[in-house]
């Protein structure tokens, strides 16, 4: 007896549907699967033997055949096995099939019949609502991450037995329903909090104007001056996800696998910290089967690389295009898949191998030349991407031993929404989707960032006394358009312009 069998896999961060044909034969005992199965695939045969011996099913000794369609699409991961323990049950009486074709199955089998969680729900449940499907059965605890789609039933079961009497009409279950609005409000929380953080009054400014424009920023400082407790609270002064963006946010942790069980959404701006031995591949994303990378990750959140000098070389150059083009293609023989990465990128290091240059508390042991080769490990290209260097000089013990707190970032916050509020506006007539500041390009900051013959003789005096590069005149009038937006103005004032030239230190000649 032929059944069909609907499941789903992903390909990048979106999906797409598999049809698991099973046929059983009364001939000699044996068992075929077809359809480019991966070696996780193909033990699905163990698994769905005894999680169906297990759950009081009979296991057909039959010739059985199992064909994953399309054919010519590999197919890994153990999500099959559940579909593949329906089609052998519909296939040899022991499961009704008039509802087979209503649902999408997916789940890992124990091989006591219970349910283990599987990776891309998101992706598979809004690809079943294109389709018209009208539901999914699949593991209890992946039920709330696929119940975000509406107009989708969801069933979340524990157990193959579970499964079989849904499929049965013998459950009383009822699709789960869960409010979007209030799973995301809630979600939106963050432990982190810039009120923590004593003095560095100056680098949180560039952080929060940083946060205000969407720019890219680099701090300088020696060990222990708070670079990497200043970076872990940056996300708390971002605006608020946007529910498209946590959406799209989530359907990259979903195929990753990271999203935490019975998670449903990915609510609050990710902040990613790589250590710097990470791989290129394991950044960027790839596999045989593409995965996304520590980039993708980050996607409407905050990449942090601590100790930048210390990342390969090869590492770093190769963030250069999603930097600019705001998403990562990873090709192959046979497939070429595009994951998101718009994101803001947040670099820490040393000002030198000993990291107590310029430190009034501790003596540099480093050689000028040893200074100059440490610096010049971060290429040029890639610090034409990064808009704001700022230097973190060590925290004072008097500042230490302050008792009053900080600014909360809820403050900060504040005024960093109404500074985008402002760039979205401005952007609006822009035929280019522009969100921020940092997105302009030569055009728009010729438009947007026009300065009067005071601000010109100024920023012509930097770039000639300070020994600026040409590459800093244009994040300049960026990072300054930011300042004014934070200010309230219109224009681009000399106090703005001031600010600016003052977070471009790795374009002096300081450092060497």
């Amino acid at each position: 007896m032929l059944s069909t069998v609907f499941s789903a896999a992903t390909y990048g961060i979106n999906a797409y549907l598999i049809e698991i044909e099973t046929n059983i034969e009364n001939t000699v005992p044996n068992f075929f699967m077809v359809g480019l199965p991966d070696n996780a695939v193909k033990e699905s045969r163990e698994r769905v033997a005894s999680a169906l011996k297990n759950s009081a099913f009979v296991y057909p000794n039959k010739r059985i055949t199992i064909n994953l369609a399309p054919a010519d699409v590999k197919k890994e991961g153990s999500a099959y096995d559940l579909p593949i323990a329906i089609g052998m049950l519909a296939s040899s009486g022991q499961v009704s099939t008039d509802r087979l074709k209503e649902f999408v199955i997916l789940g890992e089998l124990a091989l006591d019949g219970s349910l283990r969680p599987v990776h891309g729900v998101l992706p598979i449940a809004i690809e079943v609502k294109k389709k018209g499907i009208r539901g999914m059965i699949l593991p209890e605890s992946n039920a709330k991450e696929a119940a975000m789609v509406e107009g989708v039933d969801v069933y979340g079961v524990e157990t193959l037995a579970d499964a079989v009497k849904i499929l049965d009409g013998k459950s009383s279950a009822a699709p789960l329903r869960v409010n979007m609005r209030d799973v995301f409000s809630a979600d939106q929380k963050y432990t982190a909090d810039f009120s923590d953080v004593k003095g560095q009054e100056n680098v949180k400014r560039a952080l929060e104007v940083a946060a205000a424009g969407g720019h890219n920023i680099i701090m300088i400082g020696p060990p222990g001056s708070g670079k990497t407790m200043l970076a872990r609270r940056l996300p708390s002064i971002l605006p608020p996800m946007t529910f498209e963006e946590s959406i799209e946010t989530t359907k990259i942790h979903s195929v990753a696998g990271i999203l935490p069980p019975g998670s449903a959404l990915v609510a609050h701006r990710p902040f990613r910290s790589p250590h710097h031995t990470i791989s290129d591949s394991a950044l960027v994303g790839g596999g045989t089967i593409p995965r996304p990378g520590e980039i993708s990750l980050s996607h409407h959140g905050v990449l942090f690389l601590d100790e930048l000098p210390e990342f390969a070389r090869n590492v770093l150059e190769v963030m250069r295009q999603p930097l600019e083009d705001g998403k990562v293609t990873i090709s192959r023989s046979k497939m070429s898949v595009d994951f998101p990465a718009s994101f803001m990128l947040v670099c820490a290091m040393n000002p030198c191998p000993c990291g107590n240059y310029g430190n009034p508390n501790a003596e540099c042991t480093c050689t000028p030349m040893q200074i100059q080769k440490y610096m010049g490990k971060i290429s040029g290209p890639l610090l034409d991407r990064i808009d704001i260097h700022i230097e973190v000089p060590a925290v004072k013990v008097v500042e230490l031993a302050q008792k009053k707190p900080g600014e909360q970032s809820v403050a900060i916050r504040e005024r960093v929404i109404k500074a985008r509020e402002i760039q979205l506006q401005r952007f609006s007539s822009a035929k280019k989707n522009l969100f921020s500041n940092a997105q302009m390009q030569s055009k728009e900051i010729r438009e947007f960032c026009k300065i009067d013959s005071a601000g010109e003789e100024l920023l012509k005096m930097a770039m000639t006394k300070l020994g600026l590069s040409a590459r800093a005149y244009d994040r300049i009038l960026k990072v300054s358009r930011t300042i004014a937006d934070l200010a309230g103005s219109d224009e681009i004032k000399t106090e703005h312009l001031s600010e600016a030239i003052q977070y471009r230190s790795l374009d002096r000649n300081l450092w060497m």
